[in-house]
């Protein structure tokens, strides 16, 4: 018959093994410390990519802002080029580049119609692609953190219920249902969840606020290639 749990068995289970987090891990069986092992893996690289974005959106943003207050200065659009847009270091100057180059490139045609000849479809095909590369870049490892997201509870759940089979098999082994037996296998299995949240929490979090601001900065790109190719269309229609 299970024996109550009284003071003294409350004072034994305190004894029998430390419930502090390292003392959980350490107690945890084989497979449960290779999925904490592996979920805070997956947490540090979370937030190395989350850090990682973080900073370099701010540049962006900030190198785009500098480069559209020298656009809009009313400076040759060809110095602007041979300044930035021949070798971009930025997204917006790569967009401007690419459209600049494209445009300079077809009035050098010998008899090109720089309104009815494709220019301005081959001028806006260039912008596309460009801002399609250069959002690819900044996209990249954020598929990353968008599967941690749902999948680390999951893979903490694992480790939860492996560990609790393990303290089942002991109980069993043991012939005892005292607290000390029970609660050390229990708190290490739970604890495997708990990394599992801690990993994905901050990835859902900082997947959907980087998300948000990388729409935000194509937006950005888009209205700037649509503001160019009509100062490009213009200027054809002038020159024609």
């Amino acid at each position: 018959m299970d024996q109550a749990v009284d003071a003294a068995t409350l004072g034994a289970a305190a004894g029998g093994g430390s419930l502090s987090l390292w003392g959980l891990f350490l107690q945890a069986s084989v497979v449960v410390k290779l999925v904490m092992i592996g979920l805070i893996g997956c947490s540090i690289w979370v937030w190395a990519i989350i850090f990682d974005k973080i900073v370099t959106l701010r540049r962006v943003e900030r190198q785009a802002t500098a480069f559209e207050d020298k656009f809009w200065s009313g400076g040759s659009l060809d110095d602007l080029y041979e300044s930035e847009g021949a070798k971009p270091t930025h997204p917006m100057a790569a967009v401007f580049g690419a459209a600049m180059g494209e445009w300079r490139r077809s009035s050098r045609i010998p008899g090109v119609d720089l309104v009815h000849g494709g220019v301005q479809e081959r001028v806006d095909r260039a912008m596309s692609i460009t801002i399609t590369r250069e959002m690819e870049r900044l996209e990249r490892w954020m598929i990353f953190i968008a599967t941690i997201g749902p999948v680390a509870p999951f893979i903490g759940l694992f480790g939860t219920v492996w560990g609790i089979m393990h303290s089942f098999s002991s109980i069993a082994a043991m012939h005892n249902t005292n607290l000390s037996v029970v609660a050390p296998g229990i708190s290490e299995a739970l604890f495997a969840t708990a990394i599992g949240l801690v990993t994905a929490i901050p990835a859902v979090i900082g997947y959907n606020v980087i998300s948000n601001s990388l729409a935000h900065f194509q937006d950005r790109l888009d209205g700037f290639g649509t503001e160019f190719a009509a100062i490009l269309s213009r200027q054809s229609e002038e020159r024609a």
